[in-house]
């Protein structure tokens, strides 16, 4: 088995709970309204690009030409953007925090507004424990993209054979793996003991 000397974890959904309906829950009460709006309007194509780093007044302006009725809703999922991200997965943030106590190389990877990113930092503290991130709103590539984990390898110094990676996506997981990491699919909700049963495969233990 190839030796970890790297393990890369992905936010949220990972470490952090994020959910945009817990935006809309007042604003649109109604359950299909809602996730229509945020299938339809405010979706998830148009959040990636402010992933990639689009300027949220930009965003915000494109969608706003097409439907100024719902004005007040766009900007809300800007300005009540917290709201989404209601708290950290604990017990995997601790085997996330376990890992880094014992001496292993953790960084992050994650499609996140460079912006937004800044508060959840702010709310999550055990954010700025791992060694360096990669934003994608600060490079401005977003999984699965290549050239983002070519960009995380060449600037944390990562030898990608001995990189595992964490993420709750499927294509984020392919991406990594084409690109030579070790990867495993795993989502928050799936508790911390999955996710140390699958560190254990690969030898890693916090």
């Amino acid at each position: 088995m190839t030796k970890i000397d790297h393990i890369v974890f992905d936010i949220g959904k990972v470490l952090i709970h994020w959910d945009p309906q817990l935006v809309y829950l007042d604003l649109i009460p109604d359950a299909d309204e809602r996730q229509h709006f945020l299938n339809n309007i405010c979706s998830p194509e148009w959040n990636l690009e402010q992933d990639r780093g689009r300027d949220w007044r930009e965003a915000e302006d494109l969608l706003i030409a097409d439907h100024p009725d719902k004005a007040d809703w766009i900007r809300a999922y800007r300005g009540d953007w917290i709201k989404s991200v209601p708290h950290a997965y604990d017990d995997v943030a601790a085997v996330y925090s376990g890992l880094i106590e014992a001496g292993h190389d953790v960084t992050l990877l994650t499609n996140f507004n460079q912006h937004t990113f800044l508060e959840a930092r702010e709310k999550f503290e055990f954010l700025t424990l791992a060694r360096g991130e990669t934003v994608s709103g600060d490079v401005r590539l977003v999984k699965p993209d290549p050239a983002i984990y070519a960009h995380h390898t060449s600037q944390q110094e990562l030898d990608p054979a001995n990189t595992l990676f964490i993420d709750d996506s499927a294509n984020n997981i392919a991406a990594a793996r084409q690109f030579g990491w070790q990867a495993v699919h795993f989502a928050g909700l799936e508790g911390a003991p999955k996710l140390q049963a699958a560190l254990a495969e690969y030898g890693v233990n916090s």
